[in-house]
């Protein structure tokens, strides 16, 4: 390939003037070319972008966002097309490593670049929240973006994994919009899949429409769900736990133990369930459990990174208290105080053990 590759920036907006600056600013000097698909901004959004591109477009709403990516990706010229949200931000530090990503596109020629996305940060601004996205696809593989909510591109091909990261910095919620498009489309009789079933049940769940919420993710398990089996048994937990449904909370929880490595913060919600009912020998156990996982985003889950370090060690404190063993409920509380020292449940602890 020449190795002078072209990346066009693909993005979809409305009524965005609060931050689409602050996206824009942050990577614009390192694509060769930026695309707007404005869906019906009433504000400044459209402005603010064409001080950034000539290359700004009307595109209808009909309450499907892979349309709208679609027809922004149907603009592009360049060699690879990169999608970012409005609220998305590339660090400093990324931008390096996006010059750098330029370099392997022209050496190794992938269809599909995979790169990790940020979306929850601690006090200290550590990432929380992250797993991986296709975030660059060659233009001439003819990519689509599937799904009228939740959109994802099914990555095939060569596919490569990157440092470049992209962070997150939501400044407002979707409210129930999310909501309200799946109940249009189901009352059309769109027919869910696994993964959209998956997502109805979540956005019931965020309504707290608990009892709805986990019938659906209940039929979301029955299905062919892979990459979001995990999630499910979270939200289904947190359901059946809003509606005091102590025992069904906790099976959700076992069932994501079926299949695949256990996941960092499901063994701790188990730790928890046996904490709440103060058999701390078995709690401090799947606490343990837990710093033994690995970050599994590569393998196309969620990665919560808190819950592999900071959240067992600070609970593990705690279950050693009470089991008599202070010195390791301090070496636990070390550990924690040396990554967030500054975190609420440090402070209390700090106070705690100092007053022993």
């Amino acid at each position: 390939m020449d190795m002078n590759v072209k990346i066009s920036l693909c993005m979809i907006v409305k009524n965005e003037e609060d931050v689409i600056a602050r996206c824009l600013d942050s990577v614009s000097r390192c694509v060769d070319e930026i695309i707007i698909a404005d869906t019906g901004s009433s504000d400044r959004t459209k402005e603010i972008c064409r001080d950034f591109t000539d290359k700004v477009f009307d595109f209808e709403w009909t309450d499907d966002f892979a349309a709208a990516r679609n027809f922004s990706f149907s603009k592009a010229t360049g060699d690879y097309l990169m999608w970012l949200d409005a609220d998305d931000v590339v660090s400093s530090e990324n931008i390096g490593l996006l010059k750098e990503l330029k370099k392997t596109l022209a050496q190794k020629n992938p269809d599909v670049v995979m790169c990790k996305y940020v979306t929850s940060f601690d006090e200290n601004g550590t990432p929380l929240f992250s797993f991986f996205r296709e975030r660059l696809l060659k233009r001439t593989a003819n990519f689509k973006w599937e799904g009228f909510i939740h959109e994802c591109i099914s990555p095939r091909g060569n596919i490569i994994y990157s440092d470049f990261t992209v962070h997150h910095k939501k400044e407002r919620g979707a409210g129930d919009r999310n909501l309200r498009i799946f109940q249009k489309k189901i009352s059309q009789g769109v027919k869910l899949d696994a993964r959209n079933t998956f997502y109805y049940g979540r956005e019931l769940c965020y309504n707290k429409m608990y009892a709805e919420g986990a019938a659906v993710l209940e039929r979301a398990l029955d299905m062919d769900l892979k990459n979001n089996r995990n999630e499910a048994c979270l939200f289904l937990y947190d359901c059946y736990n809003a509606m005091d449904e102590k025992q069904k909370a906790f099976l959700s929880l076992c069932r994501s133990l079926e299949k695949g490595p256990p996941r960092a913060d499901i063994l701790c919600r188990i730790a928890g369930v046996f904490k709440a009912r103060r058999d701390f020998e078995t709690a401090a156990f799947w606490y343990d459990a837990a710093t033994k996982c690995g970050d599994m985003s590569a393998r196309g889950e969620f990665d919560r990174a808190e819950f592999r370090t900071f959240i067992p060690f600070v609970e593990l404190s705690c279950c050693y208290f009470y089991l008599g063993d202070k010195k390791k409920a301090l070496m636990f509380h070390e550990k924690a105080k040396s990554l967030r020292p500054s975190h609420p449940s440090v402070l209390f602890n700090e106070r705690f053990f100092g007053a022993q």
